[in-house]
């Protein structure tokens, strides 16, 4: 019901930067009037030859909260990748900055209205990846 689609891939050198983007569409925004911005959102990766792993989530805390969303990360990422969303888009982003070659996997982008994990088969909706490649 929920597609997403993941972009802003490629090759960067050691140190560089790179933003991801993962547009979320379907019917259950359009059809069934769901509304992207109570759906948690995350980000998972696999590098070449090892186990697809949790990268960073923003989920959604309810609507009587002071803060909208929090974010998590996994401890390789913390302070170097940003997880942020636009919901007028139906995006979420990762901005990846300080890449080193071990950031280096295809990234996935991933989507559920009831809850989030950091589990891979926690999540309803999943994308197709997209390669990030990071040189030394």
């Amino acid at each position: 019901q929920v597609q997403l689609v993941e972009s802003g891939g490629g090759l960067v050198q050691a140190g560089g930067s790179l933003r991801l983007s993962c547009a979320a569409s379907g019917r259950t925004f359009s059809d069934y009037h769901a509304s992207f911005s109570g759906y948690h959102m995350g980000w998972f990766r696999q590098p070449p030859g090892k186990e697809r792993e949790f990268v960073a989530a923003i989920r959604w805390n309810g609507g009587n909260t002071y803060t909208a969303y929090t974010a998590d990360y996994a401890d390789s990422v913390k302070g170097r990748f940003t997880i942020s969303r636009d919901n007028a888009k139906n995006t979420v982003y990762l901005q990846m900055n300080s890449l080193k070659p071990e950031d280096t996997a295809v990234y996935y982008c991933v989507g559920d209205q009831r809850a989030w994990s950091m589990s891979w088969t926690g999540w309803a909706s999943r994308g197709q990846g997209t390669q990030v490649t990071v040189s030394s």
